[in-house]
């Protein structure tokens, strides 16, 4: 890995732990419920980067956020890593294997979704342990997430055109001198 992957990996890791930190501050009407702001920095990895660098993100951030906030190994940490592998690999297949075919909200919409059923699963088989009870709250947490990944696609699909646009114009400049 070149020093300049190592480079951006770092930044948008950065960026993806102080959005997940802003995140953790705002009220939510659920104790567990969250917007997934740090996902837009995936999302703009993947589109820009590629799989490696928006999976390296992913996992840096999800296991600096859990240390950071104290719940490195603990329950929230098990479905923060499981929803964030889960989308991360989505859209990453989804990307990769229907190129051109999804943009930006498309494929947070299947982040979203994946994220979901990965933390429904894994809450299921180590804490509930009573189907009727994921099922009650399913149809609750996927539509959140529906609502949340509409909004962070439409976001990361402004701050990718943004960059484009701007590395476009640096590319200009740069042919200029």
């Amino acid at each position: 890995m070149q020093l300049q992957d190592k480079h951006r990996i770092a930044v948008l890791s950065a960026y993806a732990l102080a959005l997940h930190g802003f995140e953790s501050l705002l009220p939510t009407p659920i104790p567990w419920l969250r917007l997934g702001l740090a996902n837009i920095i995936t999302l703009v990895a993947l589109v820009l980067y590629g799989f490696r660098t928006a999976m390296t993100v992913t996992l840096i951030r999800v296991v600096l956020a859990s240390i950071f906030l104290g719940t490195f190994l603990g329950p929230s940490f098990m479905l923060s890593f499981s929803g964030g592998v889960a989308s991360t690999a989505a859209m990453g297949l989804a990307y990769a294997a229907f190129e051109g075919l999804f943009g930006p909200v498309g494929l947070s919409l299947i982040g979203a979704l994946f994220h979901n059923i990965a933390q429904l699963t894994l809450a299921y088989f180590l804490f509930i342990q009573r189907i009727e009870a994921v099922i009650f709250i399913a149809p609750v947490i996927i539509l959140i997430g529906t609502l949340t990944g509409v909004a962070n696609g439409a976001v990361s699909g402004l701050l990718i055109k943004k960059i484009l646009q701007k590395d476009g114009e640096n590319i200009q400049n740069d042919k200029a001198d």
